[in-house]
């Protein structure tokens, strides 16, 4: 069964630099165990492709639960130097939660 990953989890979003740090917070311990699972750098990275500019990071965070992911590149500059309109990667935050599981 397929399912959205905001079925699933929040995420909130953050940046250093033009590089996107995305927290994925599951909202229950068998959607951790799932994410865990599934949810990887490489998934991630591609559903933000052609954005991503370098190796995507993944750090899992099991006392949260939770999942931590670094995009570099994804930012085109970062917040001084992105000629975006959503240069701290707020938005990008929600294209995540279109991701199918």
């Amino acid at each position: 069964m397929t399912r959205r990953l905001d079925e699933l989890a929040d995420v909130r979003a953050g940046d250093k630099g033009d590089t996107l740090i995305l927290a994925v917070l599951p909202r229950s311990a068998e959607a951790a165990a799932l994410l865990e699972r599934e949810l990887t750098a490489e998934r991630v990275a591609a559903h933000y492709a052609p954005l991503v500019r370098g190796e995507a990071g993944r750090v899992v965070q099991p006392h949260l639960p939770g999942l931590v992911f670094t995009l570099p590149g994804a930012l085109g500059g970062g917040v001084t130097g992105s000629p975006v309109l959503d240069g701290h990667g707020k938005a990008l935050s929600y294209h995540l939660l279109s991701l199918e599981i």
